[in-house]
């Protein structure tokens, strides 16, 4: 139901954009966003958005560098535009949603789609 793209190599200071397109049922799901996991590293929290709340939540460690966006027009995409990507930025990149927000919305647990990953690799 989830399908991301747009991960590739990108040299450290750069920029990319991640993309995530959800099936109609859900699209319409209150809360989608972003997860990540690094090789030999636990899952990790990355930012969601929140419908209902109409805001978005970061970690800690992306906050002022990536951008959560959902499409008005096209309600299904979903986007993560990443700034200033650091090597430590290097994983795979999980979209995922779920039905209601939850204020354990950092904990990958809550989530029951998920998307199929896509690698974005950090190195000059």
């Amino acid at each position: 139901q989830l399908q991301a793209s747009g991960g590739g190599l990108v040299e450290p200071w750069g920029s990319a954009r991640l993309s995530c397109e959800a099936s109609e049922v859900a699209s319409n799901y209150d809360v989608m966003g972003w997860f990540r996991q690094a090789p030999g590293k636990e899952r990790e929290f990355v930012g969601i958005f929140s419908r209902s709340r109409r805001r978005t939540y970061y970690s800690d460690s992306v906050k002022g560098r990536f951008t959560i966006s959902r499409d008005n027009a096209k309600t299904n995409m979903m986007y993560l535009q990443m700034t200033s990507l650091k090597a430590e930025d290097t994983a795979v990149y999980y979209c995922v949603a779920r039905l209601r927000h939850t204020v354990a919305y950092y904990d990958h647990r809550q989530y029951e789609h998920w998307g199929q990953g896509t690698l974005v690799t950090v190195s000059s």
